[in-house]
């Protein structure tokens, strides 16, 4: 039985762990804190994702936990409609919810070991599922691979109400967007990202919520309802990392998967679910084929299209958060718009 250590207890090692054939693997997972994520968050599952968590098991308990998520309002600053955009079959589903339900479906012969890596496993084959400040990423592709800080703030959170009539959607203004879609049990899933000084580590949430009241405060009565609810102890507040081009994603008896492979910005909403195709992916080759062959054919099968995901990501962040381009930017998403509405009364 060959070894294999996942470092990283998250979305891409979890699912790493809950797919490979535990007759074929003696599984590790390293984890730096056992429990759950001490802030709720929302992810939405594409179709794609979808089918990864359907070849996990799991994909019924997902749509049974999360709910639909329909369609999204993109906005200007000021709320007006520029056009509505469908997203069917997607589902909203909490981070803890999907890390509860792939956590369950780990196989108990794997192996849990908790707290930091201060240095990676010497046998077998070692996989960096740690994120974008991978130890693993670092460790065997150089320093130079580390995480670059964005010069953006994001924060995120649930509150227990539901989406304020006629205010879902995201709303881009000069520098700065506010996101409103709905989350599971009826609640209300909110961000916002926007340039800020604060950090990169140790943000006070108290002071980042602060600063997003002033930003967005008295311009949209929808946002106003949705911050007033917001708490501390129910908001995450982090500055925005991403992780440079690593022109493989194995080498020297490692793999990355997830975030330390393609670590991106969080406009496409991606991340979690080209986590979880990685993961999947790298399992059935692992599963299926010798060592090096599975290895070569998971590169070759995921890293143009995980890191056109990240490039295109990083595009649509300059988009939304244009500063001085935000009145041209404006002006051709109302075109696009009256363009869309055109073409749909005509069809």
């Amino acid at each position: 039985m060959d070894a294999l250590s996942v470092v990283g207890g998250g979305i891409a090692g979890l699912a790493l762990a809950a797919h490979l054939d535990p007759g074929r693997f003696h599984v590790t997972v390293h984890e730096r804190r056992e429990g759950p994520p001490p802030v709720e968050t929302s992810l939405a599952m594409w179709p794609e994702a979808q089918l990864a968590l359907d070849a996990l098991g799991i994909l019924p308990a997902v749509r049974a936990a999360g709910s639909g998520f329909g369609g999204m309002a993109l906005r200007d600053g000021s709320g007006n409609v520029f056009f509505q955009a469908q997203a069917p079959g997607v589902i909203g589903v909490s981070r803890a919810d999907l890390l509860r339900l792939l956590d369950a479906a780990v196989p108990g012969s794997v192996v849990r070991a908790y707290g930091p890596v201060a240095s990676l496993p010497q046998s077998g084959l070692v996989v960096g599922a740690d994120g974008v400040h991978s130890v693993v990423h670092r460790a065997v592709w150089g320093e130079r691979s580390r995480a670059r800080l964005s010069p953006y703030l994001a924060l995120r959170g649930i509150i227990d109400e539901p989406v304020p009539p006629g205010a879902g959607g995201e709303y881009w203004g000069r520098g700065q967007l506010f996101g409103i879609t709905p989350a599971s049990r009826g609640r209300t899933y909110w961000y916002a990202s926007f340039r800020s000084e604060l950090g990169p580590g140790g943000i006070d949430v108290d002071e980042a919520l602060a600063a997003t009241r002033a930003r967005f405060s008295s311009q949209i009565a929808g946002v106003d309802r949705v911050l007033a609810a917001a708490t501390p102890g129910e908001t995450l507040a982090q500055r925005i990392w991403t992780v440079p081009y690593p022109g493989r994603y194995a080498r020297d008896g490692a793999v990355l998967v997830g975030d330390a492979a393609h670590g991106m910005t969080p406009n496409l909403g991606r991340g979690a679910c080209e986590a979880l195709i990685d993961a999947v992916t790298l399992a059935d080759l692992l599963n299926s084929r010798p060592l090096p062959e599975a290895l070569q054919a998971y590169n070759r099968r995921r890293l143009l299209r995980s890191q056109a995901m990240r490039v295109a990501s990083s595009a649509m962040t300059r988009l939304a958060l244009a500063d001085r381009a935000q009145p041209l930017r404006d002006g051709l998403l109302r075109l696009a718009g009256r363009c869309r509405q055109s073409a749909a009364v005509g069809h």
